[in-house]
């Protein structure tokens, strides 16, 4: 039985389990204990970062000094207050201290009117800074997904904690010590040049505008505009289970008409679902994935066994910088995303008689490292992008609230054929062992030639950082392995590397949750319970298709009759699959 702690704070009797901090305490009290570097993240196993900012100080009876809440458990009969006018002063002076060294350019900051030390301020009436001197002076540094500004960089520490103890990155550290102190990769080498994956986990926590993303949305505007150009979207799963967020709705409110209406609004001339590619991707995917299981029982012990899910750019991008070794493991499958932009720009664009060239494809995602993706090299034809820019989830609710679109009120419209149907193996491709479950339904029809009754795989759903399973192909036991988050996926490749792994195939995705985490994502901040919605909206959704099976999508069996042939065929080669690097190696000759 959990032991429980009973104490006082500011008049009020509360019980919480040992161990809880005061803050927590607070906070599920319904008090509200002011705090920038704190994160609740006890779902991932983390310790967070003790008491960086100093923001959240309390009284507590009997203790002669101030002391922070984040970092002071519970005790027996504690007596807390949380607003007598010692804390209070302390908690101003130490805000105008933060402030006195912070840009005042609120107004043209992207994370303004969504800033955690804006807020603080507000609360706190903040109306005039009394300690002047010498301020940060940071270079701005842009890469394809990320914008770094030191300059408005409060030294909270989350990002740190997220890339060094979640994702297990370690692109970020603490450098320099007192005024000079920052947040940096090694030897302040900029993100491009560093071990970074773009997952964007870092900008998801990031409270002030110091870590923002790579805002593409002026650029869709400029070509929305153009009537020399094609402009249509496509949108990944997990987004349809976020964006109600942004105007009001409840976690995991599923608003995939809703979408598909304002999208059609700005002015698209198409709009497509990121889910018919990822049927497309299973076709390719789970066919890479039989052709090597009837290889290595056949006697060829030469096959690269466990197969990996390659749709996450971000884990792409990790293991390629700490898992050169093992290049060969991954399935050569692009990712959703790139497949849709490939089969744009050839068979789609012919269909429409559109040139390449004047064909202008926009992603809409629920992550950072997609924009990276796009501009990956191996992605271009002639220099020009398969995909030529992608936007988050945010950055779209953004642009439609300038759209002055009502979102609430718009009727529900369905996407454009031929790229819009999907089934609902695409739609759960979205949250964690969704696109395992996808490859098993097919995988399984097309090893044993027999209906697959039951398409629900609940062993390999929930939110556990690493899930283990056994599946009955017909006879032989595939043995599956599922991650969530960079550190997971690093236990697992660990036990490849040593030959330890027992598993066939595994699942990883770089954001916790899956897509539905994403660092594009509306912000959750580690709340489960907000994940764990948006699952549950993806879910309902395929349970609700027509057909849940990828290879029974009718668009994508005429796309392989008409035009790619068989899958992992030359022509689906050519187009639909890709080739890894060795980043470890470029960084070290850098």
């Amino acid at each position: 039985m959990e032991q429980t702690i009973k104490l006082q704070i500011d008049h009020h009797e509360v019980e919480v389990p040992k161990g809880t901090s005061i803050l927590d305490a607070a906070r599920g009290t319904g008090i509200h204990v002011p705090s920038l570097c704190y994160m609740n993240l006890q779902d991932m196993c983390i310790s967070n970062l003790p008491a960086s900012c100093r923001i959240c100080v309390v009284e507590v009876e009997g203790r002669r000094n101030l002391a922070p809440a984040c970092a002071t458990r519970c005790e027996e009969g504690m007596k807390v207050r949380t607003t007598t006018a010692r804390v209070m002063n302390a908690q101003r002076t130490v805000l105008e201290l933060i402030l006195s060294d912070h840009p005042t350019d609120c107004l043209v900051c992207p994370k303004s009117g969504n800033c955690d030390l804006q807020a603080m301020a507000v609360r706190l009436k903040i109306r005039d800074i009394p300690f002047k001197g010498e301020r940060s002076n940071h270079v701005k540094e842009s890469s394809p997904s990320i914008i770094r500004d030191m300059s408005k960089c409060i030294y909270c520490r989350r990002c740190e904690m997220m890339c060094n103890k979640v994702q297990t990155v370690g692109a970020l550290t603490a450098v320099n010590r007192g005024f000079g102190a920052t947040i940096s990769p090694a030897f302040g080498q900029p993100l491009s040049e560093s071990e970074c994956t773009y997952c964007g986990q870092c900008v998801a926590v990031c409270p002030v505008g110091a870590l923002t993303e790579n805002d593409q949305s002026n650029r869709l505007l400029d070509d929305l505009a153009n009537p020399a150009k094609t402009v249509i979207v496509q949108t990944a799963p997990a987004v349809r289970a976020a964006l109600g967020e942004e105007f009001d709705l409840p976690a995991g409110t599923a608003v995939t008409g809703k979408m598909v209406a304002a999208l059609r609004e700005m002015g698209f001339d198409k709009v497509f679902d990121t889910d018919f590619a990822a049927d497309l991707t299973i076709m390719e995917e789970g066919s890479e994935l039989l052709d090597r299981l009837t290889r290595f029982l056949g006697g060829d012990k030469r096959v690269a066994l466990p197969i990996l899910t390659s749709c996450c750019p971000a884990w792409v991008n990790f293991f390629e910088h700490y898992f050169p070794d093992i290049l060969d493991i991954p399935s050569s499958a692009r990712s959703p995303q790139q497949m849709f932009g490939s089969i744009a720009k050839s068979w789609w664009a012919r269909q429409a008689g559109v040139k390449r060239e004047d064909l202008v494809v926009v992603s809409i995602m629920p992550c950072l490292a997609k924009k990276y993706e796009c501009a990956r090299d191996e992605f271009k034809v002639d220099g020009d992008p398969d995909v030529n820019y992608s936007l988050t989830t945010r950055e779209l609710a953004s642009l439609i609230k300038r759209y002055n679109i009502d979102f609430n009120a718009l009727p529900d419209a369905d996407f454009d054929n031929p790229m819009g149907e999907s089934t609902g193996a695409g739609v759960i491709f979205g949250t964690s062992g969704g696109v395992m479950e996808a490859a098993l339904r097919t995988a399984y029809e097309l090893h044993t030639g027999k209906t697959l009754e039951n398409v629900n795989f609940e062993s390999v759903r929930g939110m556990k950082g690493i899930k283990k399973a056994t599946v009955d192909l017909g006879g032989f036991e595939l043995k599956i392995g599922i991650a969530h988050g960079l550190g997971n996926a690093r236990t697992l490749l660990e036990e490849i590397r040593e030959k330890r792994s027992e598993y066939h195939a595994i699942e990883i995705m770089a954001c916790p949750g899956g897509c539905i985490g994403g660092g594009g994502q509306p912000l959750h901040h580690g709340d489960s319970a907000r994940l764990k919605a948006r699952s549950n909206a993806l879910y309902a959704e395929d349970a609700g298709k027509k057909s849940r099976k990828s290879h029974e999508n009718p668009y994508i069996i005429h796309l392989y009759e008409e035009f790619l042939g068989k899958p992992i065929g030359e022509k689906a080669h050519h187009l639909l699959h890709t080739s890894y690097f060795n980043k470890s190696k470029e960084i070290i000759e850098q």
